[in-house]
Order: C-alpha cells, then structure tokens, then sequence
C-alpha cells in the first residue's frame, strides 16, 4: 500500500518536533518512508488530499463485542474488523461474548486466525472460567500462550472471591491480567436501570450504584492480599473512582476502563423507554459522569471503552423490561468524545492503553511502519443510522450531537478510506 498525506495536521503529544504541525506523510509498503513539509508524489502512488485533515496513531479499543462464533446475524468478525477500521480504530480487544465462549487455547487460535488479514488487529480476551459460569478456572496459561490478552467472563462478576483469589495468584506465574467485571448480583438483583429518581418516576427496577462499588471493594481487598494485576472494565459510579484511586495510591496494579456512553448520557434520558438506552453498567446521574469525566482527566481512569455490543433487532424492539443490554458504539466513538474533550485530550484517550496489556505502542516516525487514524475535528453533525457501519444499529447515540469526523485509517500496510 503505497499513500500519499498531503498537508496534514499532525496529533502526537509523545512528540514536541511534529506535534500540531503540517506536514506531508509518505507512505510506502505500508511503512512511513518520510515525513516533509512537501513531497510530490511519484510513480503509483494514492495522493490523500482532504481540508483539515489531521492524522494520529492508530487508535486502541479495550473492549469490543462481535457476534461470531454463534451470533453472526449481529455482527461477524471481518464485517466488525472492517467498522472498526471506518471507525478509526487499528487495535481493538474482542470481548467473550460469543457462543461458545472461548475458553481454551484452540479458541483463541480461532478467534486470531478469523481476524487475520484485517486493517484492524483482532487481540482476544479468553474467559476467566469455563464457560464463563464461575466455577471452574479455564486453561489460562495456554490461552495466554495462544495469544489471549486477558481473562474475562464478560459482563458476569464472580461470586466467589476464592476463585478471584486463586486466579490472580495463578496468572502471576506468566504475568496474565485477569478482568473483573464490577456488579455483585445479590445487590443488582433484577435490576435494568440507575437505581434513583428516575428509575422510581418511571417504576423501573433499578441496579444501586451500591452494587457496582462493593464489587469492586471486595475485589481490590483480594487484589491487595494476592498482588497481580486486574482489570475492572466499565466503571460507572463516583464512588468507584474514588475506591480506584485509593488502590492505586497504595500501588496496586490495578486499571480501569469506562464506556464512552457513560461519560455523556445520564439516566434522565430514559424517560422515553428507548431500548437502546438500556446498557450494562446503567446510565448513571451527572454526578457520576462528572466524576468520571474527572476520573479520565486525571488518569485514574486508564481507558475509555466504546463497549460496541451489536445486537439483532429483536432484541431491542420489545418492552423494555425484556430488551438486552447493550449499545454498539464504534463509529461514534470520536464525535461523541471530541465533543467533550478538546481534540489533544480526545487523541490522547483513543491512543493511550496498549501497554496496559503488554502490546507493543506504534510510533508515528520515519522508518516505522503506517499505524494512523484519519480524521477532522470541527465537522459538526447529528449521529444517524447512516453513520452506522455495523450489521446491528442499536446506537444510544442516534439523534446525539457529534464534533469531528472519522476520514478513515492505516495500518498492516493498508489503506480504509469513507470519504
């Protein structure tokens, strides 16, 4: 793949000599051949001329869902590979949220040799026990050899503290990061919503915010008894980023992701019983997101997930009682963020995380190989389902103000392009 970027702005806070600059970016054999404040292009080459186009490193998503194996109908791994390239993303971590899980070395080869030959590389998770039932530790050791990044039974805490226990203390061996999902279903119960104001107005069962943060209180007392590293995904509480902090101040190695959703929709927004409002965690209140907002300002909050969770229509298209959790959240990722934060602020949370998980960081340099994200920073729009490049459309951001556009993406010595 061979490209030309003409007269780009250039977002790299880990340089001083290139960052907020423009330049031309040559690209050839998908590597970075020379970066020059002009450069004619020669022979076969694709010339990328667009206005305000600024370029970044790829960026990285912590958590995304696909439904194949089992769920192809919501989404298939090279049909979501492909969104997430449109979406800007060169990296992404594939949650365990298919049918079978995948919780043996064999599956992971699977899951790997499924999103080969792909602009965006596939990293993915395996589950923590067999099958994600809680009960049985799953063969961690060979799945981390096979290429698993972590170990998570998605959206599904574990009840028992002895297993967390001996699955931190057993990852250690081969320095594996075990995921735990923040929810203690004694106290969530049958809860769909922000237990609160709202949930009572509109006679919903709701999830305490409670719930969430006693998860993660117990847990980070297992974590300070054993050591080894956890990761709790999905934050959604003020409380919870005050536990996260207090962990860290103490130095355990501990991280955290919060969703993109939860850091701009509160629950108020339920009072229409739109379904694809109902995600897991639940929209919490603006208190909660101002301490999230705050949380990711300040790094105690490492990483801002889309949670992209594609579902088929059936699944949202009922009472709300009865509708799956779940948003996709891929293409509107950048708009929704870019939104909030300044741009610099925006890039430095879609590019930051890949060490957390022991992957090697790209650079944006001479001689490296091309792993960029494409895109403006003043577009303004409404997010619709024409933005949607996902088999399912069960966007919360339908209908929400967005700033910014993704142009498309580098990355394996290929060229994805939506304008």
């Amino acid at each position: 793949m061979n490209a030309l970027l003409k007269s780009v702005t250039i977002i790299n806070g880990n340089t001083t000599d290139l960052h907020l600059k423009k330049r031309d970016i040559l690209i050839k054999n998908g590597v970075i051949e020379a970066i020059e404040n002009q450069i004619e292009p020669t022979g076969k080459i694709k010339v990328i001329d667009i206005k305000n186009l600024h370029v970044s490193l790829g960026w990285f998503d912590s958590g995304v869902s696909f439904g194949e194996p089992g769920y192809e109908e919501r989404e298939t791994i090279e049909n979501g590979l492909q969104t997430a390239a449109k979406s800007g993303f060169t990296d992404v971590v594939l949650n365990t949220s298919s049918h079978p899980t995948p919780d043996s070395a064999s599956d992971i080869v699977y899951l790997k040799n499924a999103g080969k030959d792909q602009l965006t590389t596939l990293h993915p998770l395996g589950n923590l026990t067999v099958g994600g039932e809680g009960e049985v530790l799953a063969e961690l050791y060979d799945m981390k050899n096979a290429g698993a990044l972590g170990f998570y039974d998605y959206k599904h805490s574990l009840a028992n503290a002895n297993m967390l226990k001996i699955a931190l203390q057993y990852a250690q061996n081969f320095d594996g990061m075990v995921f735990s999902f923040p929810l203690d279903k004694s106290i969530s119960g049958k809860g769909i919503v922000n237990e609160g104001i709202t949930s009572t107005k509109l006679g919903l069962k709701g999830i305490p915010a409670l719930a969430e943060e006693l998860q993660i209180a117990r847990d980070l007392f297992v974590l300070e008894y054993t050591g080894g590293k956890l990761f709790i995904p999905t934050i959604s509480t003020a409380k919870s980023v005050k536990l996260i902090a207090d962990a860290k101040k103490k130095g355990l190695q501990v991280t955290c992701s919060v969703a993109a959703h939860n850091l701009v929709i509160t629950d108020s927004d339920l009072e229409d019983f739109d379904t694809q409002y109902k995600v897991l965690p639940p929209l919490r209140t603006s208190a909660d997101i101002k301490a999230l907002q705050k949380g990711v300002a300040n790094g105690t909050i490492d990483l801002v997930t889309t949670d992209h969770t594609p579902l088929n229509v059936e699944l949202k298209h009922v009472e709300f009682d009865n509708a799956d959790f779940g948003t996709i959240g891929l293409e509107s990722a950048f708009g929704m963020l870019n939104e909030l934060f300044n741009v610099e602020e925006t890039i430095a949370i879609l590019t930051k995380g890949r060490s957390i998980f022991g992957m090697e960081e790209p650079l944006l340099e001479v001689g490296q190989k091309a792993n960029l994200s494409l895109f403006t920073v003043n577009d303004t729009y409404e997010f619709s389902k024409d933005h949607i490049f996902s088999s399912s459309k069960n966007s919360i951001a339908i209908g929400k103000q967005m700033k910014g556009k993704v142009v498309g993406a580098i990355a394996n010595n290929q060229l994805v392009l939506n304008a």
